[in-house]
This record gives C-alpha cells, structure tokens and sequence, in this order.
C-alpha cells in the first residue's frame, strides 16, 4: 500500500486533494452495494486532469480502472489494487439546436430530462437507466427498443496510447452491450447525440409510461445492477431463469428478484461473493436444464 500512498502524493500535483480517497470501500460507489476497498478512488473534474492521470499510471506502472456510477458494477470484496477514475464529476451538457454534447459522467437520466427540456426525441428509452453517459456508451445500453447507437453521433476518447481521438458512430463500433470503447479499452471524455425535434408532452409521455413500466416489472426498491445477464440468441435470460425454478432462489442476501428473473439483486447484506456464488448457480442451472449459456452483462471486477 506504501507504493500506492506515494502515488497520491503524485496525484495531488494534478487534483484538489478532496477529489482523493485512499482505501475507499467501492460499496459506496456501486448500485450493488458491495465490494471492497479501491487502493485509491479518485474523481477528476476535467479532461485534462484525466489525461493526466491516466499518463502518470502509465509511467509508473500503476492499473487503474475507468467508471461512471457503478450501475453496471460488481466489485468483489477483496477490493481493488490501484487507481479507480470516476468520472462522475465531468457532467457538463451543452444544447445547440438538436444535438446535445455532454460530459462522460452526466447521468442518463439527467440528459433524457435535457433532451425533454428542449424537445428533442431519441433518448427516452434512456430515462430510467440508472448510468453515465460514458458507460452507456461503452456497453451501448439500452431498453424498451432503444439504444445509445441509435441516438449517438460521435464520441470523443482517449485511445490506448493516451491519445484524445474522436470517434464517429463507425467506429465506436456498437454491437449488443459491445462497443471499440470495451474493446480496445478505451476512455470514454464527451459525447455527441444527435436528435430530432419533437413534441414535448408526446416525449414526456413516453417517458413516464417507460418509466411506471419499470417501476411495475423492476425490483428497484433493492440495490442491484439492473439485469444481471446478457440475453442470450434466441431467448429472454429472466424466463430461461424463471423455468428453472430459480425465481426466489438465494445466497446469503443474495436473490434472484421474486418481481424480475433477470435481477439478482442485494436484499440488504449480500457479499460480492454471495452475488457471484449465485450467478454460478443460475448458470448451472440454466446450463444443465436448457442447455444454454448464459453470460453476465454486469462488469465483474476486483479481487476475492
């Protein structure tokens, strides 16, 4: 831990030292609650001072990991060696016209509501899943028949040499929760939408009737990290579940959501390891009744 205490000294050349946290427990920065601590976390507040950072990890050989709200996280109990960039504090949004250009960790949330404010259509789907711009964009999230490479124009990134690119729609490459940017690793710093103009109360109905079909089908009183497996071809991963038997099922407090199949989710005092010990169960399950593999959309990261 020395290497790293001696690394965030470095690190406050480049951040305001409030923007520091050393042995920081990822359970207060991930919706499944769990997770032990990251050597260090820190939230840069500009471009610049990610660019730094991600250069200085480089020259020193320290890992580090790039995040958003951790909505789509799981971070084993045995916490996290090295840095974690959260980006939530790069949440800028700016409105010219019908495109809107936002900062990586703006929320989804808060830029459906801009693109509300503003009539524009494209993002509705987005009003109620609870992630950043930068990791919709990395797993090109999406519901109810919409998806971020629908409404997306560019992203600018920095690539794996440390370089700050922008990437057209092309070439962020975005398939069904894959894009370049979990490809080749790269970092997610601003992102271009490019709407349409519409109707204001014709978008904020549809929002509200997506998100009351949430609220009705979600287990989003529990913490969880919204649907736990990617959907395999030709099936639906909460009914392939759910005719296992497996609805209810837990580990600890650990379950598979009685209200949702898809969801495992945190009942209070789960582990990371209950989560995991779980997740294998339903895929055994899963495995030896349909013969089907099933595969995790959440992002499983840290050590036992």
């Amino acid at each position: 831990m020395n290497k790293f205490k001696n690394f965030a000294i470095k690190l406050e050349k480049i951040l305001n030292e409030e923007d520091i946290k050393i042995d920081e427990p990822m359970k207060n920065h991930t919706s499944f609650k769990v997770g032990g601590p990251a050597d260090i976390l820190i939230t840069p507040k500009s471009f610049q001072q990610v660019i730094d950072v991600i250069n200085l990890c480089k020259e020193d050989s320290i890992p580090f990991f790039i995040m958003g709200n951790g909505s789509n996280l799981l971070v084993r109990d045995g916490g996290i060696r090295g840095i974690i960039i959260k980006l939530i504090k790069l949440n800028n949004i700016e409105v010219q016209g019908n495109k809107i250009t936002s900062g990586s960790g703006t929320s989804l949330k808060k830029i459906s509501t801009e693109a509300l404010n503003n009539s524009l259509t494209g993002l509705e789907f987005a009003c109620g899943i609870p992630g950043s711009v930068g990791g919709a964009v990395t797993m090109n999230a999406g519901a109810y028949n919409g998806e971020i490479s629908n409404a997306i124009e560019s992203a600018k990134i920095i690539d794996d040499c440390g370089e700050v690119k922008i990437l057209n729609k092309e070439e962020l490459k975005l398939g069904y929760r894959m894009s370049s940017i979990l490809m080749y690793g790269y970092t997610v710093l601003e992102v271009n939408f490019n709407l349409k103009k519409g109707e204001y109360e014709k978008i904020k109905n549809r929002m509200d009737d997506l998100n009351r079909r949430r609220s009705e089908k979600q287990p989003l009183e529990y913490a969880s990290a919204g649907s736990t497996f990617k959907r395999p071809v030709g099936h639906f991963a909460a009914k392939l579940i759910e005719d296992s038997g497996l609805k209810g099922e837990n580990v600890g407090d650990a379950q598979v959501s009685q209200k949702h199949s898809g969801f495992i989710i945190n009942r209070g005092n789960a582990t990371a390891r209950d989560i995991l010990n779980l997740i294998g169960i339903v895929q055994r399950r899963v495995k030896e009744k349909f013969d089907v593999n099933l595969y995790t959309e959440v992002r499983i990261i840290g050590e036992d």
